[in-house]
């Protein structure tokens, strides 16, 4: 008993540190191109920001645009 409660912490410790990679991932492809298009937004939240990625498309970096049309944007 003792060693499945130890263990449950360390799965979900685990599962956390991944989904934060991930997302971190997706920040890292696109932080250059919002920090060179859309400076004058980063304060205004993430929808803001994505809609300043989108109507810059043209503009972002290869990696920026697949990111945005993997996740459907």
């Amino acid at each position: 008993m003792t060693k499945i409660l130890f263990v449950i912490p360390l799965i979900l410790m685990a599962s956390s540190v991944s989904a934060q990679t991930e997302k971190r991932e997706g920040h890292d492809e696109c932080a250059r191109d919002v920090s060179r298009y859309c400076r004058a937004q980063m304060q205004a939240g993430d929808q803001v920001i994505l809609a300043c990625l989108k109507q810059n498309r043209s503009r972002i970096s290869k990696a920026c645009q697949r990111k945005l049309a993997s996740a459907g944007q």
